[in-house]
């Protein structure tokens, strides 16, 4: 049965707020080549349609905390509160691999792209669970803690936010159809990027909630990853679109 080493843990966190700082640099000129940033820069050779690519990458975040489950002897999810912040992980990955790719409308996927994606996945599934099965120390009544119930509402809304403005980017389009129109409606009013501004809020409220050093460097990376995405969309929409209501921000509303 595996143990918990803290010092892998900390190696693991380290690399994932250092693998940030990296995406950070890379991304902040130069958006990552898929959608609507494609056109733009050299085509990729090998693609997966949308639906296919998204399923494929976001399943190891689902899968591997299960595998880490029940390779537990006897399962340790105990306190409730322990139990409750594995299941928020895990019902995340549950709309992203088994609800969203099925109805998304978007362009085909870079191979390369998935490649890394899956890559990601299995190392940020791996080191979640890991620390929340076998390595996280909560008392029990964490579920009454300030910590805790600030971060599930922010959770919550930020998953809202997320699972809400996708409903809007999908009416958008018809099936079949690939071009971009101009968002509308919900958070998509003050920002460019609502979709990823709710994704940001909701991993920085599983940080909270789990105060923990893994949780802290995955809402870290997040930030860094599809923060410069949103701000990329941002100058898309203004240079396409000359009646982009130019009072949004591109990701933090009345901000940024």
């Amino acid at each position: 049965s595996m143990q918990c080493f803290p010092g892998l843990v900390l190696a693991l966190s380290s690399l994932l707020g250092a693998l940030a700082l990296l995406q950070l640099s890379l991304h902040l000129r130069v958006p990552s080549r898929y959608g609507k940033h494609e056109e733009r820069l050299c085509r990729p050779r090998g693609r997966l349609p949308a639906r296919c690519a998204w399923f494929l990458q976001e399943l190891p975040s689902f899968l591997v905390p299960a595998l880490l489950l029940a390779l537990r002897s006897p399962p340790r999810l105990e306190p409730l509160g322990c139990r409750l912040l594995c299941c928020l992980f895990c019902w995340h990955y549950f709309y992203r691999t088994f609800i969203y790719p099925f109805f998304t409308r978007g362009r085909p996927f870079p191979l390369q792209l998935l490649f890394f994606g899956m890559l990601f996945c299995i190392y940020n599934g791996f080191l979640q669970g890991y620390y929340l099965i076998y390595c996280a120390e909560y008392p029990n009544d964490w579920c009454t803690d300030i910590r805790f119930t600030s971060g599930l509402l922010l959770f919550l809304l930020g998953m809202g936010i997320n699972i809400h403005s996708d409903l809007l980017l999908r009416q958008l389009r018809k099936p079949g159809e690939v071009t971009y129109k101009i968002p509308q409606g919900g958070l998509f009013t003050y920002v460019s990027g609502a979709n990823y501004f709710g994704e940001i809020v909701e991993w920085f409220g599983f940080a909270i909630a789990t105060w923990s050093l893994p949780a802290l460097a995955f809402a870290f990376f997040t930030l860094c990853c599809i923060g410069p995405r949103a701000y990329h969309h941002h100058r898309y929409y203004l240079k396409t679109f000359t009646d982009y209501p130019k009072s949004r921000k591109a990701l933090i509303p009345f901000v940024f």
